[in-house]
């Protein structure tokens, strides 16, 4: 990675950094914010709960995009045997068209990379052509449709990665953070520090 534009450490340079770290129960409020606002049928404060509960065993890896103190984007893995799974990524509206969808999916192939996988897959709506178009910039390819998945009516169409591993992947990797103008910092928590 371009180490000026993705830098690994907690020390920020820069108060416009965005600063990407694990999803604790402190964040949930404004993650709910936005979570009832980009989707129809937007899961609930239990729900992320117990994804966060899932983390400990190693199961779950969740994560939000801050600017200052707000929260303005967040992103899900469900971690399987073989797969990395994509649960959501999802983008403050008013805050769209910055790349913070760009920063939060690379955040989530960098940890799917690190853990060892080499496969990640995600559903998404057929109407949604933005998000597609994301998916299809890390390597994501259309494998399947899922009938009515979202809320009974809207079809998914099933995404799939491979070789999450290869040198194709890191030099896309590495393409797509030159074109991040902000300085981004990661910052790693251990799997018990969910508060």
């Amino acid at each position: 990675m371009n180490a000026a534009r993705w830098r690994r450490s907690g020390d920020l340079s820069a108060v416009d950094s965005i600063v990407i770290e694990p999803m604790k129960r402190r964040h949930l409020r404004q993650v709910l914010e936005i979570e009832t606002q980009v989707y129809p049928r937007p899961w609930t404060s239990g729900v992320f709960q117990s994804e966060l509960t899932a983390i400990r065993a190693g199961r779950r890896h969740y994560a939000v995009a801050r600017i200052g103190g707000s929260v303005v984007a967040y992103g899900g893995l469900m971690l399987d045997t073989d797969e990395a799974h994509v649960t959501n990524i999802a983008v403050d509206p008013r805050r769209r068209r910055r790349g913070l969808g760009r920063i939060m999916l690379t955040h989530l192939v960098q940890t799917a990379r690190e853990r060892g996988f080499t496969a990640m897959t995600l559903e998404v709506r057929v109407t949604n052509l933005a998000a597609q178009e994301l998916y299809r910039q890390f390597g994501f390819v259309p494998a399947g449709i899922r009938k009515r998945y979202y809320e009974n009516t809207d079809d998914a169409i099933v995404m799939w990665c491979h070789d999450l591993d290869g040198e194709d992947m890191q030099r896309r990797l590495e393409r797509l953070a030159a074109t991040i103008a902000e300085p981004v910092v990661t910052r790693r928590g251990g799997r018990d520090d969910t508060r």
